[in-house]
């Protein structure tokens, strides 16, 4: 089932080549409504999905009240500017391996969460850039168990390094 918010659990299992186990986006091929509808044999990019809890921080300043969860992200961190990643970083968490692949493109459920809440999390800056800022989605590389505390070691990817486009 396709729910929205994830309540935080004490741990999670991330399986490898497939997602965080359990996860209605889990998957090799994607698993997303309309991704399926237009091709179900695309590779899942978007097997996890991390989020910035400064960016919590943010929404609360503008009267938004979002917890870990809440906006569908599998991981919380802090601490790391995960938008300025480039694609192909490696990110170590604990014994597991998290390769982020791109920007998660927010939809209009965010909204239906928090009526405004879209227009905080993508928008666009002074010279007509779209700028997404809700977290990064990435695929298992090496499975395991991640818990909260968990160390996060960023092994980013060989030059040239490209930036994070959508996913």
């Amino acid at each position: 089932m396709h729910g929205f918010s994830k309540r935080t659990r004490e741990s999670i299992t991330l399986l490898e080549g497939v997602g965080v186990e359990g996860d209605a986006h889990s998957g090799a091929t994607v698993q997303h409504r309309s991704r399926v509808t237009a091709d179900p044999s695309q590779p899942n990019l978007r097997q996890v999905h991390l989020m910035h809890e400064e960016l919590f921080d943010a929404l609360r300043e503008s009267g938004h009240t979002v917890e870990p969860g809440d906006l569908g992200e599998n991981i919380t961190t802090r601490d790391i500017d995960l938008l300025a990643l480039p694609v192909g970083t490696r990110l170590h968490l604990g014994d597991t391996v998290v390769t982020i692949t791109g920007l998660r493109n927010p939809c209009q459920q965010i909204n239906d969460f928090q009526p405004g809440l879209l227009k905080k999390l993508v928008r666009t800056d002074g010279e007509g850039r779209v700028i997404r800022l809700a977290g990064v989605m990435g695929i298992v590389s090496r499975g395991g168990r991640v818990v909260p505390g968990d160390t996060i070691d960023i092994e980013l990817p060989r030059e040239p390094h490209f930036p994070l486009t959508r996913v």
